[in-house]
């Protein structure tokens, strides 16, 4: 019989973390997280990382494991949960990753490319002349780079917009040349793959709930002693939600409502992304939800049985 690893992906907020724990408790799991935020050590209230008590009662992986100051790619993180799932195996334990990181469950389903790595110099080119163009003006210079991109990315999908300008600027191939001698690493696993898909107004519901929560649990000064270290403004954590809006609230520039209001549109924003997300490189994988979490856990256990 193949090996199992469960997939478990979703919205933010949808709930995902919760049922990974009770999913691991029934089937002598541990988790590894697909999330790209709560990989940093130096945000566990703004990420929503999972707490202490909750990691104490089954072994969790790559949360809060990398520096703020560092670069991690979808690359990096593959190697990392590659090892934990090598680990698991060994263990006879099963492996659940969990998170909202498309491109990171990409690596697992589809594979990741050899591309070479990227220098950070290269990077932060990209991504400053992407500031200066604009989303639109930056596409058609990138049509003019790769003319192969055309009808393969959107012009609004940033990251890979700017990824495959990096890669044919650096490797002078295109990206979906190295995209095609792509092949999964996962073949002979039984991958179970789910998505939560929650509906929209139960969604908005616990974003503003969670969004709430991390004012409570004091997010502006995790923001505070993030901005003591003054790291390179082209590193990945700076995008996280919520660090820009409280960092324009201490500067007196809006008001706690109003951050608060910011993070929330933002977070929601973020969500529908990730739900278009799923529409399009998530078909096959099957969509479960219940507002009554035992039934939801239950349709689970069946469908992953």
């Amino acid at each position: 019989m193949s090996k199992k690893i469960i997939l478990l992906a979703g919205p933010t907020a949808s709930g995902k973390s919760k049922l990974a724990v009770h999913l691991a408790k029934k089937l002598n799991g541990e988790i590894i997280n697909a999330d790209s935020m709560q990989i940093y050590k130096e945000f566990s209230i703004l990420s929503s990382r999972p707490s202490k008590f909750e990691m104490k009662k089954i072994k969790h992986h790559i949360y809060g494991t990398i520096s703020v100051k560092k670069h991690f790619s979808a690359g990096d993180w593959f190697k990392e949960a590659k090892k934990k799932i090598d680990v698991c195996i060994q263990n006879r334990k099963i492996p659940i990753i969990v998170g909202g990181t498309g491109l990171y469950f990409n690596t697992i389903t589809k594979g990741i490319s050899k591309i070479p790595e990227i220098d950070f110099k290269t990077r932060s080119k990209v991504r400053n002349l992407y500031k200066i163009l604009g989303f639109k003006k930056f596409y058609e210079k990138l049509l003019e780079l790769d003319p192969k991109v055309k009808n393969k990315i959107l012009p609004t999908d940033s990251q890979r917009v700017q990824r495959a300008f990096e890669v044919k600027l650096k490797t002078k191939k295109s990206l979906f040349d190295w995209i095609v001698k792509t092949k999964p690493e996962f073949l002979d696993f039984n991958l179970k793959k789910i998505f939560i898909d929650i509906p929209r107004n139960e969604l908005l519901e616990k974003i503003s709930k969670r969004t709430e929560l991390m004012f409570e649990q004091n997010c502006i000064s995790e923001v505070k002693k993030f901005n003591r270290l003054k790291i390179n403004k082209n590193l990945s954590a700076n995008k996280l939600i919520g660090v820009q809006d409280i960092n324009q609230y201490l500067k007196g520039t809006i008001s706690l409502d109003e951050c608060r209001e910011l993070i929330n549109i933002k977070t929601r924003q973020y969500a529908k992304r990730q739900n278009t997300w799923a529409r399009g490189h998530m078909k096959n994988w099957i969509k479960l939800y219940s507002k009554n979490f035992s039934i939801l856990l239950k349709k689970t256990l069946k469908v992953i049985s």
